[in-house]
């Protein structure tokens, strides 16, 4: 049983190879229909019992663009180039009046999970408006907060997987390969945080990490039928020193290599980062390196 090859942590086999040639002879009518079919056939689930179609697709077209299977003619091809989904075209417009004071004149603070709706869109909006490195749209498992004080939003979170290989993250936690691939899902990875530039209030980014890591876990179990047990984040050093994250009793686990996850040469390409945690519960340790997912 020869190993073809591997896509996203699974190997694919010569036997699982032939298992989808097999399909396609007995006449899949698409390529959507191929790959929901071999989702069933190899049991390949979310943990919220949904089927892996878009992953399973992206392996069907690597094994088609090699040479191993010919997959059943596209029904659709994209006439345009693609726009990034969820970016609007024009500024949003909110009220940018001064937000000053303590925490305590900004009265109730609300963190709202937005992954929908014109909220969803608000966040976009005053991410890809405000935050240096703009918006870009999570691929996989995410949550999106829109935080609000007076029904004025002061501030947006962004949350996504983790990424796969983290080295300081990875040494912190002390896990294997193994059970890092079969466990990576209880890990998020914070893309963006962003106060928006008219409020100054002392501490607001700390007390927001600090809500933010009491209420994540429960959101994410609700959305993805698993729990978070730890939390991760970049910053870049030349830009902050992660202050509010050492307000907020964040670890900094050390510092990346500079060379991204798809690095094919081994030398820096990119500029370095300081790499931030924050564990969700006490035993997350002895919880993300058992051998099976808890």
């Amino acid at each position: 049983m020869g190993l073809v090859l591997r896509y996203r942590g699974r190997d694919i086999h010569s036997e699982d190879v032939e298992s989808v040639k097999a399909l396609i002879a007995a006449g899949a009518p698409s390529r959507r229909a191929l790959s929901q079919q071999v989702c069933q056939l190899w049991g390949w689930v979310q943990p919220n019992g949904n089927l892996c179609d878009a992953t399973c697709r992206g392996l069907l077209l690597a094994l088609d663009r090699a040479g191993h299977i010919t997959l059943p003619p596209a029904r659709w091809t994209r006439r345009r180039p693609p726009r990034r989904p969820g970016v609007p075209l024009q500024p949003v417009e909110v009220d940018t009046s001064p937000v000053c004071g303590s925490l305590r004149d900004l009265g109730p603070v609300a963190l709202r999970d937005v992954r929908y709706g014109a909220e969803a869109q608000l966040v976009h909006g005053l991410v890809h408006q405000y935050h240096y490195l703009g918006y870009v749209q999570p691929v996989g498992e995410h949550l999106k907060y829109l935080v609000t004080a007076r029904d004025r939003p002061i501030a947006c979170f962004c949350w996504s997987s983790a990424p796969r290989h983290l080295g300081p993250r990875d040494r912190h936690i002390g896990w294997s390969p193994e059970v890092r691939q079969a466990n990576l899902r209880l890990v998020a990875y914070q893309t963006r945080f962003l106060i928006l530039p008219w409020v100054q209030v002392p501490h607001l980014a700390s007390h927001l990490l600090g809500r933010m890591a009491r209420q994540l876990s429960a959101d994410w179990e609700r959305a993805y039928a698993h729990p978070v047990l730890f939390t991760e984040t970049f910053v870049d050093p030349t830009r902050y020193r992660g202050t509010c994250y050492r307000a907020a009793n964040w670890i900094w686990l050390g510092r990346t290599t500079g060379r991204g996850k798809n690095d094919q040469t081994g030398r820096p390409n990119r500029s370095l980062k300081d790499v931030w945690g924050y564990p969700l519960v006490r035993d997350f340790r002895e919880r993300l390196c058992a051998g099976a997912p808890s």
